[in-house]
C-alpha cells in the first residue's frame, strides 16, 4: 500500500497544473539543501579539529556533548519556522477500505526522510568517523551517535505537537536566549550540567535506551493524535469559534489609508504565516550581535556595519514587505474593483512599513551599550530604510505575481507560496546600496562622513515620497490585471 500512496503523490506532483510555475523554486531550494547540507558535511568532519586546534587540553567529544544542548533548542526553534508538516489528501481515501493505521504510518513515515533529519546525520555521521579513526571505544560512539538520532527524531515528532503552539515556541525561544546571554555575560555556564547527560549517553552506552524510548513515545502521542481526527465526519464538520473583535479606530487618524492599514493589522492578527513573519522579523534586531562584537569588523571592516544596520531596524520591511502585494492575493480582485486609487493602497503599505522600522529603532536602543557611533549608524540605516528601501521593497511588489493562501496551517517559512526568484534580485540593491553609499565617503573622508551620507539618503527619499510612489503607482496600474489573473491561479 505503501509503494500506491507514493505512485499517487509522484503523479500528482507532477500531473499539477502548477509544476512549471513552481519548478524553478523547487530547483533553488535544492540548491539550497545542497549548500547547507555540504556546509554540515564539511563542520561535521572537521568539528574534530577544529576542537583540539582552538581549545588544545579540551577533549572533543566532551566538548561536543557540553554545548549539545545549545543544538537541540536551535533546532526545534529552526523546525518550528521552516519543517512543512507532510500533507495528504486524505479525503478520498476515507471512502474506500484502505485501513486507517497504514495511512497514519505512512504519513509519519514521510518525516524521516526530511531535510533537516539529514542535517544531524550530516553533521555528527563524520564527526563520530573521525572519533573512531582517533581511536575512541567502538561501541561507545556508535551507541552514542544512534542516541543523538533518536534525539533529532524526537525533535522531529515533537515539531509536531508544538506546531502550533505559539506559547510553547515562545518558551523554547526565551529558554534558548537566556542560556545563551547567561553564557555571554559570565552569569551562569548551562553546558556543564547538560554535558553530564549527554557525556553519560557516551561513557554508559546503555543510557541510549532513554532517547530511543522516547522517540518510540513521541510517535505513538502522534499516532494516537492524528488517527483521533481521522474521520470524514471529522474533516468536513464545522468548528465555531468566538471571534473577539479588535478596536482599531484610533488608526482613522489617517485618512484615507486608515482601512487598508486595519485591513493589514487584522490579517496580521488572524492568519498564521503573517504573524510567523512578523515574529522571525524580530529576531533581525539580534543581528547586529554578530557584527558589533567582532573586532574585525569594528577595525578593518567597519564598512559592512552599514549592511548591519539596514538589517537590524528593516526586518519587518525585508521579510513581510517583500511579499507585497501577494498578502492581498486572496482578495485582490475584490480590492482592485473598488472605487479607490491605486495610491492609497500603495500609500498604505508604505506607512506600515514605515512604522515598523521606527519600532524597531525603538527596540535597538540597547546598542548604545557598544557606543555612540554604533548607534548613529542604526539610526542612519533607518532612515536608508524609511526613504529608499520602502520604496526599493514596493517596486519590487510590482514583479511579484505569486499568490498566498493565508492558511493557518501554512509555515512561515518552508512554504514557498508567494515566493519568486525576481525578489532575489530586488533585494539586491537593499543590500549592496547601503554598502556603496557609506564606504564611498568613509574612504576618502571618514567614518562620521558615511554615516552621515547614509542619512542624507534616506532624508532624500522621504523629500521625494511622492514622486517615487507616483512612479511605482505606474508600475502597478500597468501590471494591474496581470497581477489579478496570477493571484486568481491556484494550485
Amino acid at each position: 500500500m505503501i509503494k500506491h500512496f507514493l505512485k499517487l503523490e509522484w503523479k500528482q506532483f507532477f500531473r499539477a497544473s502548477y509544476f512549471q510555475k513552481g519548478l524553478a523554486i523547487k530547483i533553488l531550494l535544492v540548491f539550497g539543501a545542497i549548500y547547507f547540507g555540504g556546509s554540515a558535511l564539511m563542520l561535521g568532519v572537521g568539528l574534530f579539529f577544529i576542537i583540539k586546534k582552538t581549545f588544545p587540553e579540551a577533549d572533543p567529544i566532551i566538548m561536543v556533548n557540553n554545548y549539545l544542548v545549545y543544538w537541540i533548542l536551535f533546532e526545534l526553534m529552526l523546525r518550528y519556522f521552516m519543517q512543512q508538516l507532510p500533507v495528504m489528501n486524505i479525503k478520498p481515501l476515507m471512502a474506500i477500505p484502505i485501513k486507517r493505521n497504514t495511512v497514519i504510518h505512512y504519513l509519519l513515515g514521510k518525516t524521516t526522510i526530511s531535510f533537516f533529519n539529514f542535517i544531524s546525520l550530516f553533521l555528527f555521521l563524520p564527526f563520530s568517523v573521525v572519533l573512531l579513526f582517533k581511536g575512541y571505544p567502538v561501541s561507545n560512539v556508535l551507541i552514542w551517535f544512534f542516541a543523538l538520532m533518536c534525539i533529532a527524531m524526537s525533535i522531529n515528532f515533537l515539531n509536531f505537537l508544538i506546531n502550533k503552539s505559539n506559547v510553547v515556541f515562545y518558551g523554547i525561544a526565551t529558554v534558548l536566549v537566556a542560556l545563551i546571554g547567561l553564557k555571554y555575560f559570565n552569569v551562569y555556564d548551562a553546558s556543564e550540567p547538560f554535558g553530564v547527560v549527554f557525556n553519560s549517553l557516551y561513557n554508559q552506552p546503555f543510557l541510549a535506551i532513554i532517547p530511543f524510548s522516547l522517540m518510540i513515545v513521541l510517535y505513538y502521542i502522534n499516532f494516537k493524535f492524528i488517527r483521533k481526527g481521522f474521520y470524514l465526519d471529522d474533516a468536513v464538520s464545522k468548528k465555531i469559534k468566538e471571534v473577539n473583535a479588535t478596536d482599531l479606530s484610533w488608526m482613522n487618524r489617517f485618512g484615507k489609508v486608515a482601512p487598508f492599514l486595519k485591513n493589514d493589522i487584522k490579517m496580521i492578527t488572524r492568519n498564521a504565516r503573517p504573524k510567523q513573519v512578523v515574529m522571525m522579523s524580530f529576531l533581525f534586531l539580534f543581528y547586529g550581535l554578530f557584527f558589533f562584537t567582532q573586532k574585525i569588523y569594528i577595525e578593518e571592516m567597519p564598512y559592512l556595519l552599514g549592511f548591519a544596520s539596514i538589517f537590524i531596524t528593516g526586518g519587518f520591511l525585508l521579510s513581510f514587505g517583500q511579499l507585497v502585494p501577494s498578502w492581498d492575493s486572496e482578495y485582490y480582485k475584490l480590492l482592485m474593483s473598488q472605487n479607490i486609487p491605486y495610491r492609497q493602497y500603495l500609500e498604505s503599505k508604505w506607512y506600515l512599513m514605515v512604522f515598523a522600522v521606527i519600532v524597531a529603532f525603538i527596540l535597538s536602543t540597547p546598542y548604545l551599550y557598544f557606543g555612540m557611533d554604533i548607534y548613529l549608524i542604526i539610526a542612519a540605516g533607518a532612515l536608508f530604510n524609511i526613504g529608499l528601501n520602502t520604496f526599493i521593497t514596493l517596486f519590487g511588489g510590482a514583479l511579484n505575481r505569486v499568490p498566498i493562501e493565508l492558511d493557518t496551517k501554512a509555515k512561515a517559512f518552508s512554504n514557498t507560496n508567494g515566493f519568486n526568484p525576481t525578489q532575489l534580485l530586488i533585494a539586491l540593491p537593499k543590500m549592496i546600496l547601503p554598502i556603496i553609499i557609506f564606504f564611498i565617503p568613509y574612504h576618502f573622508i571618514s567614518f562620521n562622513a558615511g554615516i552621515i551620507t547614509l542619512a542624507l539618503s534616506g532624508v532624500i527619499g522621504i523629500v521625494f515620497k511622492n514622486f517615487f510612489l507616483n512612479k511605482i503607482e505606474q508600475v502597478y496600474q500597468k501590471g494591474k490585471y496581470k497581477t489579478i489573473a496570477a493571484f486568481s491561479e491556484k494550485k
